[in-house]
């Protein structure tokens, strides 16, 4: 019985395999076992890997990269102009979403950012049954903390587009714990562990509570202002420098040359992770010029230092806003590709002298080794005894809220239903309003974690009688099992009203029992799912395993055994 787990990084793509009881990262036909996550396209073909990152040099305009940036968001997302301040590849709008404009003989064609995450896909399928030597194409795709369900989706459909049959998609730093066996003996008591995992183009910093095989998310936090990238930067202008002092020529604004400079920087970061110094190599840099550095680990340290030490900061807001400190932490686990870099270990050690580090395994790796292990775990679900089955309870993903203008114009969010709340919920909420007003207009939004809130839906009270006293409107929201969202409103004086309806969107859910005891933070999502104008908030499903004499059934009241994931 084998599975495949894929982690699919904005920089880089890894998979991994399940067989024989064991999990193992494939090498893919270059030998290398991580993939940069790059696609070229040219007249006859499209290639992805190293291949197309080094062709970017000459064929930048029609190389995509950091396409999962993309996935799922509309052209004016805010995430799609800083893509297109970032790319060479022509961004288009069609139909309001973005498409890569990809010059290939006479005419330029437009490209989906799911094809191009197609491509990369198929290109971690092949890998895989190259390496089991069958046509598997079950997988456990993972996914960060901050994707809404429009980019889970896009991310799935692409998955399933290159030949995958996703059985579920999980949480990074559940499958970096996962790989690490962390929390799976539900015997071990409480205990925090943080994750801290660095990218390409990322930071994450999460904090979890293990209890009994449960992992409770206390705390997240993302920035897309730093990452691998930035550090390979802060190379490549050192060795621009050092280019100009010896043959008097500033390459700084010549993009083909820095270009060049970011890809000899980037496999000289790479191997100052394992030696203490690295000779640097760039063929016809300017002019027919080659150029040679020697770089020493010292050197790179010194031109990094204030970006290392931006990169832990986000560590103590995280832990702040968990109300925790270092010394509670009992394991930090480090995933991403830069986190191999000692200098970054070495702060982190420091911050948490007596606290285990897990870095055993290849940070760049890790992830996808646990997507790979909870995909083994799920396509042998059918050997679970009948004492393994769970049961489940609905909880909301995501804050509702409603928004109240009062006369100044001033912007008020009350919370509703916070996140973590147990379905089916229901909410009354009295709102005071002038009595001559004559309509009354009442948005629901949604917030995921501290993101800005997101229109869901409004409403309108029309001809509304005038009145010498306040009016007051009752509003009710009422959230089912589905995810669905009812919200009424009524003018308390007339008993005028109006209701709306938010159809259920695809739904996710966090597994808590497994085979063994095992535990993981996991988001799946219902292909059968639908979407509407107004999208319902996605719901998580908490499942804990059935106790002696415990019939089964969705309708029954269950015990909350200290479960409150936040999203």
């Amino acid at each position: 019985m084998s599975a495949i787990g894929v982690h699919f990084g904005y920089t880089c793509a890894c998979v991994a395999i399940f067989k024989d009881g064991r999990a193992d990262v494939v090498a893919n036909d270059a030998g290398d076992r991580v993939t940069p996550a790059v696609v070229g396209f040219r007249d006859t073909e499209q290639i992805v890997g190293l291949a197309a990152k080094q062709g970017r040099i000459r064929n930048a305009a029609n190389t995509v990269v950091k396409v999962k940036q993309m996935l799922g968001r509309r052209f004016d997302d805010p995430e799609t102009k800083a893509h297109q301040t970032e790319t060479k590849c022509q961004v288009v709008s069609k139909d309001g979403k973005p498409y890569y404009e990809i010059t290939v003989g006479q005419q330029p064609q437009h490209v989906a950012p799911e094809d191009v995450a197609k491509l990369i896909f198929s290109k971690m399928r092949e890998t895989a049954q190259s390496a089991l030597g069958s046509d598997t194409s079950e997988a456990v795709i993972t996914v960060p903390f901050e994707f809404a369900h429009a980019q889970r989706r896009a991310l799935r459909e692409a998955a399933e587009a290159a030949g995958f049959r996703v059985l579920r998609m999980i949480h990074e730093p559940a499958a970096a714990l996962l790989a690490y066996d962390v929390g799976q003996d539900s015997s071990s008591g409480k205990s925090h562990v943080l994750v801290y995992k660095l990218g390409g183009t990322s930071l994450s910093v999460t904090v979890l509570q293990i209890n009994g095989g449960i992992f409770r998310v206390l705390s997240t936090k993302t920035d897309h202002g730093i990452g691998g990238e930035s550090l390979t930067q802060a190379l490549a202008q050192h060795l621009a420098s050092e280019f100009k002092r010896v043959y008097k020529h500033d390459v700084s604004s010549n993009a083909r040359a820095m270009l060049k400079l970011m890809i000899s920087a980037d496999m000289t970061k790479h191997s100052l992770s394992s030696l203490g110094s690295a000779n640097c190599f760039v063929d016809s840099l300017h002019d027919g010029i080659d150029f040679e550095c020697n770089v020493s680990r010292a050197r790179f340290e010194l031109l990094c230092s204030s970006l290392f030490n931006k990169s832990i900061q986000p560590i103590r807001s995280v832990l702040a806003e968990a109300g925790l400190s270092t010394s509670d932490i009992n394991k930090v686990a480090l995933c991403g590709g830069s986190a191999r870099i000692p200098r970054l270990q070495q702060l982190i050690r420091e911050m948490f002298p007596d606290v285990e580090l897990l870095n055993s395994a290849p940070p760049d790796e890790v992830i996808a080794v646990g997507a790979a292990l909870e995909a083994g775990l799920l396509v042998g679900r059918e050997g679970l005894a009948p004492e393994e089955e769970s049961v489940t309870v609905d909880v909301s993903a995501a804050d509702i809220l409603l928004k109240e203008v009062d006369e100044a114009g001033a912007e008020t969010f009350t919370l509703l239903l916070p996140s973590g709340t147990p379905l089916p919920a229901r909410r009354h909420h009295s709102l005071p309003a002038d009595g001559q007003l004559s309509s009354l207009c009442l948005e629901i939004y949604q917030r995921f974690s501290s993101e800005r809130p997101d229109l869901l839906s409004k409403m309108i009270l029309r001809e509304l009688q005038p009145m010498q006293d306040n009016r007051c409107i009752d509003a009710v929201v009422t959230m089912k099992r589905d995810g669905s969202l009812h919200v009424s409103c009524v003018d308390r004086s007339t008993g005028r009203s109006e209701a709306v309806t938010i159809a259920a969107a695809a739904t996710s859910s966090t597994l808590l029992t497994r085979s063994k005891q095992k535990a993981t933070d996991v988001l799946s999502e219902d292909p059968r799912s639908f979407m509407t104008p107004f999208q319902a908030p996605p719901i998580l499903k908490y499942q804990r395993k059935r106790g002696e004499g415990e019939a089964a059934g969705e309708g029954q009241d269950l015990t909350m055994i200290g479960v409150v994931i936040h999203v």
